[in-house]
């Protein structure tokens, strides 16, 4: 891990947002990276501000990552990840396109977005465990990511 995300995310709980946003069975990824740092593929969201509603937050971190305007469906299921500095509780969401086409955003606290694209099941399933969100490693297909339901440790 990167000394800067150790510095700026670690030590304190973060509540995030992310967005499962599909193009048929292709669900939209981004590469989050710091020049010190491999590659890590995860769904777009970030962090909720104080004050801000999850949709709110969802909506802004989509359009800051993916330059995507969107509309926040139904909640899918949570994850809890902790790594020692790093602790975050995650809350996941089906979204749907409002307008746009995907295009590579930045995230303003950090420069970590280097990419975003739609990825099929068997394109996130060739990167390496290390390189995508954790996940991927308890469901990787569309099918299999609509059935989770509760909260995960990953």
């Amino acid at each position: 891990m990167s000394e800067e995300i150790s510095q700026f995310y670690g030590n304190r709980l973060r509540v995030r947002v992310c967005g499962l946003l599909y193009d048929n069975d292709r669900l939209l990824l981004a590469n989050h990276t710091l020049p010190d740092r491999q590659a890590w593929w995860a769904p777009p969201g970030g962090g909720v501000e104080y004050g801000e509603s999850l949709e709110d937050a969802l909506k802004r971190e989509f359009l800051e990552e993916t330059k995507l305007t969107i509309t926040v469906g139904q909640f899918a299921f949570g994850c809890e990840f902790i790594h020692e500095p790093l602790h975050a509780i995650e809350l996941f969401f089906l979204v749907s396109k409002y307008e746009g086409s995907p295009e590579t955003g930045q995230d303003p606290e950090l420069p970590l977005i280097a990419d975003v694209r739609f990825m099929s099941a068997d394109e996130i399933a060739s990167l390496p465990d290390k390189q995508v969100h954790g996940i991927f490693q308890i469901a990787r297909t569309r099918s299999e990511l609509q059935q989770l339901k509760g909260f995960f440790r990953i």
